[in-house]
């Protein structure tokens, strides 16, 4: 662990962007950040530098993301580097700490529960309005009850949007949805209840008219560090702006290449803008990626050349502990502290270049991928440094009976949840109930008497099946185990097992990932398959619009920057019926990448 008498350790092994960024310490400075180019490593060691250097006091940080497994993984990292006293939170459970706060003294009484489900609510109004609405247009509406609150919109100019700009769920009409929409926020109101983006917008109504409210906020937090800045709302950016008051101690990092939420209300806007918000503002690019081959990093420029905000990546050597994060996000790993990294990478080789192959059916394309799959594990590939990424969720079904008729093990991600598990669910229960009683023994020695007790062994079982999965779940634990800090405590150690538990910041299991293009973001893996490269899939088919396509463009993007050291591409040429013919996909055209066969391969 760095501590607050060795500031200058933490500059050390950070390159020269990186390192411009750390020292940043005052006004407002925008991070324009590549894909795996180190930009969590960059802002972890800016706020552990100005803590260390006493111009940050740690309880006045706030460093804020999208996600409860990414601010976990901010809070993992910064408290090897001597700073786990700063607030690492999502803009959601920020809110909600000030909202419990302070509602009883604003408002009086508890603060109002949270819906469970908008669907339900919406289906009680529209029995009460007699509509009929089938589940799936229950749903869309939610959406776009979810749109209007985090674009900051009235009902009243959601309508003016509506009749304009926005197609409506299923065959409701314009007025229909107003009268929808109305009749869920005066029910919502009558139980006394709040929805995930009331949240935000009651937090930011309280700072607005209560100034006891905004001053008490703004003395709490006095510097913000916001993260994937890309994808902030305008909602957000109104919540961020009370929480800064007149103060201009902001950083914020993102990658305009990397949005991929504007259909849920996200906008690079807010980052492209922020050197003419702030003229006065530092600006640092971070675009030598350490993560890619330059063939991988060259494929990814090719894609996104011209586009408005577009950086260019140069290749460092690939899987440089400068943004070590692996594919669970869910590791601790030394090279978080100062002095494991290398400042100046070595030139990396160019790499195999990303393939691509046609097949003659999507059936096809699932095998192929399968069988170079099993190829890969049989030469020595571990299966959890590979992924399938695709489109859409119906995509995973043909991939899975592939998989398993190859008997290659997989995990989709977005399935159950590791720490759901029964068994992850009693081994974190021991684990912290032993560690009440047990100290001073090594580490490894506590938790594998634990796990030992609960099933686990050095060697796993042979074959496949439930004893094998239960072995894999509990060896995910030891393997957090191993890699913990030396003299982590146990009792240290269960208490961040409580904390990944409760964020969802799960461990790696040896088994190949299935993922779509959309929850692969802020992951990475050794080797990516990219399937179903065709018009319809990719750019999807209601993707009609420039801004939409773009949108698609930027999605694959993602994809092909997960990749570390091989990428492959493939589509077919029909899908889950010979009549659904499909042509390859308009981006393929620019990326150059090598075709192995002219003529797509016919399935067994």
């Amino acid at each position: 662990m760095v501590t607050a008498g060795e500031p200058e350790a933490l500059l050390e092994g950070l390159d020269d962007d990186q390192r411009s960024v750390a020292t940043s310490l005052h006004g407002p400075l925008a991070v324009l950040a590549g894909a795996g180019t180190g930009k969590t490593r960059a802002i972890t060691h800016r706020i552990a530098y100005g803590v260390a250097t006493g111009v940050f006091a740690p309880n006045k940080v706030m460093a804020l993301t999208f996600t409860s497994r990414s601010a976990s993984e901010l809070r993992s990292r910064l408290r090897p580097l001597g700073a786990g006293g700063v607030s690492a939170r999502t803009f959601h459970s920020a809110a909600l700490a000030q909202l419990n706060f302070f509602w009883p003294q604003v408002v009086g009484g508890t603060v109002p529960r949270l819906v469970e489900g908008k669907a339900r609510l919406l289906g009680q109004v529209a029995e009460q309005l007699k509509l009929r609405v089938d589940t799936a247009s229950l749903r869309d509406l939610a959406a776009e009850i979810e749109w209007r609150k985090i674009s900051n919109l009235s009902i009243a100019q959601y309508e003016l949007a509506a009749r304009t700009s926005r197609a409506q769920p299923g065959n409701l009409s314009v007025d229909q949805v107003i009268d929808l929409q109305h009749g869920y926020e005066r029910l919502k109101d009558e139980r006394r209840q709040l929805d995930f983006e009331d949240v935000l917008l009651a937090t930011a109504g309280m700072i607005e008219s209560e100034p006891s409210v905004a001053m008490q906020v703004r003395e709490q937090y006095r510097f913000f560090t916001v993260d994937e800045f890309q994808d902030v709302s305008p909602l957000q950016q109104h919540l961020l702006t009370l929480w800064l008051g007149d103060r201009r101690e902001l950083c914020v990092v993102g990658d305009a290449s990397q949005t991929i939420y504007s259909f849920a209300g996200a906008r690079a806007d807010y980052l492209l803008s922020f050197a003419s918000t702030y003229p006065d503002s530092t600006i640092v690019k971070l675009e030598q990626n350490y993560r890619s081959t330059p063939a991988i990093v060259d494929t990814a420029n090719r894609l996104m050349r011209g586009r408005t905000g577009a950086l260019s990546l140069r290749a460092a050597a690939p899987a440089s502990p400068a943004d070590p994060a692996p594919a669970s996000l869910g590791d601790t790993h030394p090279a978080t502290t100062a002095a494991t990294a290398t400042k100046t990478a070595a030139p990396a080789t160019t790499g195999a270049a990303p393939t691509l192959t046609a097949y003659a059916s999507e059936a096809a394309e699932a095998r192929g991928i399968a069988e170079s799959i099993a190829r890969l594990v049989a030469d020595g590939t571990k299966p959890e440094d590979v992924a399938i990424l695709y489109r859409m969720n119906a995509q995973a079904a043909a991939l899975e009976g592939a998989l398993a008729e190859a008997g290659v093990t997989y995990q989709i991600r977005g399935a159950q949840r590791f720490f759901d598990l029964p068994e992850v669910k009693q081994a974190v229960m021991s684990l912290r109930a032993a560690s009440v009683s047990i100290s001073g023994e090594p580490l490894f020695k506590s938790v594998s008497d634990v796990l030992r007790s609960l099933g686990w062994s050095q060697s796993p079982p042979e074959g496949r099946g439930a004893t094998r999965d239960r072995w894999e779940s509990l060896n995910a634990l030891m393997s957090l185990a191993e890699q913990q800090p030396p003299r982590t405590t146990f009792r240290a150690f269960t208490d961040e097992l409580l904390e990944r538990q409760a964020a969802q910041h799960e461990p790696t299991i040896s088994a190949v990932t299935l993922a779509t293009l959309h929850s692969a973001k802020g992951l990475e893996w050794p080797v990516v398959f990219i399937a179903g490269l065709s018009e319809g899939l990719v750019p999807i088919s209601y993707a009609s619009t420039l801004e939409q396509v773009d949108e698609e463009r930027r999605l694959l993007y993602v994809g092909i920057t997960r990749a570390r050291q091989r990428l492959a591409l493939s589509w077919a040429e029909t899908g889950a019926t010979r009549s659904q013919s499909r042509a390859r996909s308009r981006f393929l055209e620019e990326l150059g990448t090598r075709t192995p066969d002219a003529r797509p391969a016919r399935s067994r």
